[in-house]
């Protein structure tokens, strides 16, 4: 580890403890005021263990660790949005009036906690009840074999803990639903170990969907954090999904799919080392996690580039963050001869919550107009 890392390191820990301490101060002044709670040193305990839950679960591979972890991750980023609101209410009170009762305590903690019960809800309603996005282009292209092509992509799935088995099913439906000639998983299939995704029979789920081209997938940064890639990779394989790590295939004569690594391995090909030797008369396909490569994969002269990894942010207001951090962070744009999609993804990092984003799978129907 160099000193850069470690002073990072060492920021990062101070802050999130600060503002740890901040919600938390809070959270035990109101359950002091209304419950005269008054053990301070068992809650301090409770709070430290509970906020390094998630990273407790990363070290010792323990799924109920994380589960916690990623729960208080959703209160934690509820309570930096809404308290400082309170502190706000509260000073305001206090010109105006004599002193700030238990009264308007409970009343102001009240609230807050209507407004936390609306924020799960709605949070957890637009994380699992994925929405499909369809979108129209036309390619000056031609096969023999349909005057269209329709691929349905999906990313970010993060399959394992509280991304589990029913939202796999729901997957797997939705999918099969569209009647796709492709299907592309866009990486970060699991989160990071695929232990649960075997325990837990996703990957004989996935062995369900149905394309008529086959079923394709790449690595996300999620698949090196946990470092079993190749285990992974026969998962999939058994479940008839090839897992392509800057790999081409060719589902037909004039189809050409390319899965790059993703950009954690800094020994990747580039886009052009893929790209160059390919016939530029095919249809030519690209999955890469990342959106941050587009401008040489558009040099490249590739027809459609399919990637996830940003969430759009997940949570508001953080799309706002993702929005200045990639040229595209949602949705679709035409770059050049590139058309260009990038999923906000199926699942989610961390809490199940989602709130400024939804989780989807995309539908892209491709015609062909001959050059």
């Amino acid at each position: 580890m160099n000193l850069r890392y470690l002073l990072s390191l060492g920021l990062f820990i101070i802050l999130y403890t600060g503002l740890t301490a901040y919600i938390g101060w809070h959270l035990y002044y109101w359950l002091h005021v209304v419950f005269s709670i008054n053990h301070p040193l068992i809650f301090t305990a409770l709070l430290i263990g509970v906020a390094y839950a998630y990273i407790i679960g990363q070290l010792f591979s323990s799924p109920l660790f994380k589960k916690i972890g990623a729960l208080w991750l959703a209160v934690f980023q509820f309570g930096l949005f809404v308290l400082p609101f309170a502190n706000i209410t509260c000073w305001l009170l206090g010109l105006f009036i004599e002193e700030v009762t238990r009264t308007h305590i409970v009343v102001i903690g009240g609230i807050i906690w209507i407004l936390f019960a609306i924020y799960i809800g709605v949070g957890l309603y637009l994380a699992y009840s994925p929405v499909i996005r369809s979108h129209d282009i036309s390619l000056a292209k031609t096969t023999s074999h349909k005057s269209s092509l329709k691929i349905v992509m999906a990313s970010d799935m993060h399959f394992g803990g509280l991304s589990g088995k029913k939202h796999a099913e729901r997957l797997v439906k939705e999918i099969n639903k569209l009647n796709a000639d492709i299907i592309l998983l866009a990486g970060d299939i699991v989160d990071d170990d695929p232990a649960q995704f075997k325990d837990k029979k996703m990957d004989e789920l996935l062995a369900n969907l149905h394309a008529a081209y086959g079923k394709y997938a790449v690595t996300g940064n999620h698949e090196y954090y946990g470092g079993k890639i190749e285990d992974l990779a026969v998962m999939l394989d058994e479940a008839g999904i090839q897992l392509l790590q800057d790999h081409v295939v060719e589902p037909n004569e004039m189809i050409t799919i390319v899965g790059r690594k993703d950009k954690t391995d800094k020994n990747r090909k580039s886009a052009s080392a893929l790209i160059d030797p390919l016939d530029k008369r095919k249809i030519l396909i690209m999955m890469d996690h990342q959106p941050t490569d587009l401008h040489a994969i558009m040099e490249a002269q590739t027809d459609m580039v399919f990637s996830g990894h940003t969430h759009r942010g997940q949570i508001f207001p953080y799309h706002l963050i993702t929005a200045k951090l990639f040229e595209v962070d949602w949705g679709y744009k035409q770059k050049g001869r590139l058309h260009v999609f990038v999923s906000s993804g199926f699942g989610f990092w961390g809490p199940p919550i989602r709130l400024g984003s939804r989780s989807e799978i995309l539908s892209v129907q491709v015609h062909f107009n001959e050059c």
